[in-house]
């Protein structure tokens, strides 16, 4: 992890909780930039890309409307380099996490449950204990994943790397499987991965509270064999119909 958010010691480590990020003290300080950024990342996930102004980023971070401007120009251009900041530790640590895993295992060692353990594990310990900012980011995902304007363009280019790393991987473990059902499993993955991490509050009313969207840890527990049983149906030998009957 980098120095960014950085988590507490896991002996002090607590649940981060959504929240606004401190404003700056003033507009000349050298954590202006990263201020607007937070400032920008907290409006955006709450309200989206098209809800949230240039000038209401300004107020959040305690800044001159210029300045903003000065050191990102137009919204889009700020929206991606909030969305490029995170995505970078985020992806880079999923893709080291299941390198490491593929050649500690050996190709003949490796499981889906393994692979998937060390591909899903990081950004949810990343948004259970790099902070406030963290919970942001996910729910930011969240959006832009479901986004049909541009939020396939802004995954593509900023998470694709990685997946398509992950499935290279997979087809080591299953290397019978066709590329239509990889692609297709992965698609429900992805959708189930950014819905929990945007930790709406739906589980928890649907299941009247025996469920809590919040508990990640049990969450990324339940989506590893998840994800490695859905896989296999897809992708395995009965995976069923051939996809133009699908």
């Amino acid at each position: 992890m980098t120095k960014l958010d950085a988590p507490a010691p896991e002996s002090a480590a607590a649940p981060a909780r959504r929240g606004r990020p401190s404003k700056a003290k003033a507009e000349g300080t050298a954590d202006t930039r990263e201020s607007i950024l937070d400032a920008a990342e907290d409006l955006f996930s709450k309200h989206g890309f098209y809800g949230v102004t240039i000038r209401e980023v300004a107020r959040e971070a305690g800044v001159d409307t210029a300045l903003v401007h000065y050191y990102f120009g137009a919204k889009r251009a700020l929206f991606d380099a909030v969305f490029l900041r995170r995505a970078e530790v985020w992806n880079n640590e999923r893709v080291d996490a299941i390198n490491r895993y593929a050649r500690d295992a050996e190709p003949d060692g490796m499981t889906l449950e393994g692979l998937f353990e060390a591909f899903l594990r990081p950004p949810f310990q990343w948004s259970l204990k790099g902070g406030p900012g963290w919970k942001h980011y996910a729910a930011l995902v969240a959006q832009t994943n479901a986004n049909p304007t541009f939020g396939g363009e802004t995954m593509a280019r900023y998470f694709d790397p990685a997946i398509r790393r992950l499935i290279e991987l997979i087809k080591q473990i299953m290397p019978e499987a066709r590329e239509v059902d990889l692609y297709w499993a992965y698609h429900n993955l992805s959708g189930a991965l950014t819905l929990t991490l945007g930790e709406t509050g739906r589980l928890d009313r649907l299941s009247g509270g025996l469920c809590r969207s919040g508990d990640l840890e049990s969450a990324c527990d339940y989506m590893v064999r998840f994800a490695a049983a859905g896989f296999r149906a897809v992708c395995g030998p009965e995976s069923g119909q051939p996809a133009s009957g699908r």
